[in-house]
């Protein structure tokens, strides 16, 4: 099945964490949760619907040096034994139909078998992930900065309700620079053969992001800038009974008079009928 973008996906394991997702025979009973590229179902002016990612990306026609945005922690609801998955994050590349990679950092928000999991990581294809030595609670504000120079990445993380900073610089042979983003997920469910589907997305209610700038060509500038191109994503569930994925979505409101900030609001949706 194709939206329109490359279904490559980015594998983060994520440690404590229980993937209960079935597809039939495609399913493992514990299959690895990953991110992946924007997967499109269909593109409007300034606004693109997706099927994982809600949030805003932008684009110009030279590479982009940085990114870099705040968020507040939000607390999922697990209000039964299932298992829910989110994931909250700034990062470059991943966005265009002729996106390769994605170099980005950013928290987690679960629910493994009903309780509550939050932690943070980074990723950057075709690399392993890493999940970072970062401890995170509801309402404790991130700020995260994704930089690229050549061949260099550099991850920076920081809890700034606690303080702690993680910094980390790091080789990739082949960076993708061609878009920066500010983007909730819905993760994947992949197996061991590498059949992979989006799973639940976790109740998070709404996440609030601020301070989201990037760099190009010695320009830096918030989401609004006319430098680039911004696009509206929604994250619109596919609705589908067979579809373990299948029961939210999840919308970005407009951006603030800043040109930097914006919510993202989780929607349940109504399973089909007959």
């Amino acid at each position: 099945m194709s939206f329109g973008r490359k279904r490559t996906f980015l594998a983060i394991l994520i440690v404590g964490a229980t993937v209960a997702a079935s597809a039939g025979s495609a399913a493992a009973s514990r299959p690895e949760l990953s991110l992946g590229l924007q997967q499109e179902l269909e593109a409007g002016v300034g606004t693109t619907t997706s099927t994982n990612w809600a949030g805003y990306a932008i684009t110009n026609r030279k590479p982009f040096t940085s990114a870099t945005g705040r968020w507040v922690q939000p607390a999922v609801s697990c209000d039964n034994l299932s298992s829910t998955y989110s994931a909250f994050w700034v990062g470059l590349g991943g966005f265009t139909n002729r996106s390769f990679a994605v170099e980005q950092t950013g928290t987690l928000a679960n629910c493994s078998s009903g309780s509550p999991r939050y932690s943070a990581w980074y990723e950057l294809y075709p690399a392993a992930p890493v999940t970072l030595k970062l401890a995170v609670k509801p309402g404790d504000k991130l700020s995260a900065t994704v930089s690229v120079s050549k061949k260099t990445v550099v991850i920076r993380l920081k809890n700034v309700t606690t303080d702690k900073l993680i910094n980390k610089k790091l080789h990739m042979s082949r960076p993708d620079t061609g878009s920066a983003e500010w983007v909730t997920e819905a993760p994947s469910g992949c197996d061991n053969a590498g059949n992979c589907r989006t799973l639940p997305l976790a109740n998070f209610g709404t996440v609030a992001f601020s301070h989201s700038t990037a760099n190009v060509s010695r320009h830096r500038g918030r989401i609004s800038d006319p430098v680039w191109s911004a696009t509206t994503i929604e994250l619109h569930d596919l609705n589908d009974p067979t579809n373990p994925g299948a029961g939210a979505n999840a919308i970005p409101g407009a951006i603030g008079p800043d040109g930097g900030s914006f919510a993202v609001t989780w929607q349940q949706l109504t399973p089909p009928t007959g």
